[in-house]
């Protein structure tokens, strides 16, 4: 294509319309025309952005690694301008550009960009509002890949979480149904008893007891296995030993085989055994419902904390906040990445800690980015998470440590900054802390970092009261 029709070309576009046609040419006179077949690489990650380029036919694609995948982040069509601009100070490229079908690119080396401003005023002025309105779309898109990202992290742990709970309750149910299906024997057994009032008095007041005390979920792994062990041994001794299931529920309820002895002498030898059929079908009835309630709790739980956390039914407006709430219910989003992490959480709140004047969902951004990245440096090897609360004055200060591998000296300056990251390419997009950083400006906060190997302390100095 010779330089007229270039011109001609490139004077065509809409976007270059309105700029004088000599200073097309000026352009052209200084740049290259370049033809890439379809499939072309046009560029790789990691090159150097130091050319304009104006897609003259064809079009690009232009593809960043997300997650170990490759996705489209941009198209560049016949007529649109990309590369470097002036003004620009991006170094490299971000990604790979490969021509999806045969292509021509017009390239304008950076080293003209001095004279270009200097003699093309109209051109600059385009070029400029353009890299403006490159670097508001990025952004744009930025914001909202770290808004999806942190959701499928969030999304994928409540998973889950729920799917732990939900499957207890299915196993409960379905275990409930086949005991209970074994009522109407029992029922016989039951009915054909010849017992005293004060004898069921007696029964009902002992096991009645256990129930009322529950499962003591506390109780040391040991004491709990040596009751099951002498509760199976009095079973044995006493024509009981296929009842091996038995003894681990009057284990579970705090019996004694000493318990076993005085109801058989209350009862006698003769109806011991259907009031001890009775007495399981009570117990093992009991342990179900109560392993239903338990994990429903735990959805419950669940829901009502990411409610907490996302505040959905309120505005953003600032309210009194409860930050011992919003750091728990984190917790609890977070619970699969901390087990998983095998980390050990360890905290320290402040009594009667004041609300402050804050917006909630914000603040949980704040200490979801943090607790997050304090987990992710802890991925390796384990270790533990420390959060602690204290009123100092009229603020309220958020200390969360970890003992990860640390963020150097020398970039701790940097972590605030937009795009800035230390992660692998698809992990992180750099603007975790900058939201940290703007949310905390916003509530007239200050956060102080510490870190070394083995020991990161972020601390957040927020007032009370907002002004």
């Amino acid at each position: 294509m010779k330089d007229q029709e270039l011109v001609d070309r490139l004077c065509a576009f809409n976007i270059l319309s309105d700029i004088p046609r000599q200073q097309i040419e000026w352009i052209v006179e200084r740049g290259k025309l370049t033809a890439f077949k379809a499939g072309d690489q046009i560029f790789k990650r990691g090159d150097s952005v130091d050319r304009l380029f104006i897609m003259v036919d064809g079009a690009v694609s232009l593809k960043m690694a997300v997650n170990g995948q490759y996705r489209e982040m941009a198209r560049i069509s016949t007529g649109e301008i990309s590369g470097a601009l002036p003004y620009s100070r991006v170094q490299s490229a971000t990604g790979n550009a490969f021509a999806l079908v045969d292509s021509k690119v017009f390239y304008l080396s950076k080293t003209f960009f001095k004279d270009l401003i200097c003699e093309c005023h109209e051109l600059t002025e385009l070029l400029v509002h353009l890299m403006t309105d490159r670097v508001r779309d990025f952004s744009r898109f930025q914001h909202q890949s770290e808004k999806l990202m942190a959701l499928g992290k969030l999304s994928a742990g409540l998973a889950h979480e729920l799917n732990n709970p939900a499957a207890a309750i299915v196993r409960s149910a379905e275990s409930l149904q086949k005991h209970l299906g074994t009522v109407p024997d029992k029922l016989k057994r039951v009915i054909s008893m010849e017992v005293t009032n004060r004898q069921i008095d007696f029964v009902n007041e002992l096991v009645f007891g256990k129930l009322a005390r529950g499962i003591d979920k506390a109780e040391p792994m040991l004491s709990r296995a040596k009751r099951e062990d002498d509760l199976t041994d009095w079973l044995e001794a006493n024509g009981y030993g296929d009842c091996y299931m038995l003894a681990e529920t009057l284990a579970d309820y705090g019996f004694l085989d000493q318990d076993l002895d005085r109801v058989k002498e209350e009862i006698g030898e003769k109806e011991f055994p259907s009031v001890l059929v009775w007495i399981d079908n009570v117990l093992t009835t009991e342990k179900m419902v109560g392993e239903i309630k338990d994990a429903s709790n735990r959805i419950s739980t669940l829901v009502n904390s990411v409610k907490n956390y996302s505040h959905m039914d309120r505005s953003s407006d600032f309210e009194p906040t409860d930050v011992h709430e919003g750091l728990r219910v984190t917790l609890t989003i977070l619970n699969h990445k901390i087990k998983k992490n095998r980390v050990e959480v360890i905290e320290h709140w402040a009594e009667e800690l004041p609300k402050l004047a804050a917006s909630p969902g914000e603040l949980n951004q704040v200490w979801t980015n943090v607790i997050d990245n304090a987990l992710d440096a802890m991925e390796e090897n384990g270790g533990t998470l420390r959060l602690s609360t204290e009123v100092v004055g009229e603020f309220i200060v958020v200390k969360i440590s970890d003992t990860g591998k640390g963020i150097p000296k020398e970039i701790q300056d940097r972590i605030f900054e937009p795009f800035f990251t230390t992660k692998d390419v698809g992990k992180g997009t750099g603007l975790g802390l900058e939201t940290v950083q703007q949310i905390m400006d916003k509530h007239n906060g200050r956060i102080k970092l510490e870190s070394k190997p083995g020991l990161t302390t972020f601390e957040f100095c927020i007032p009370i009261h907002h002004q």
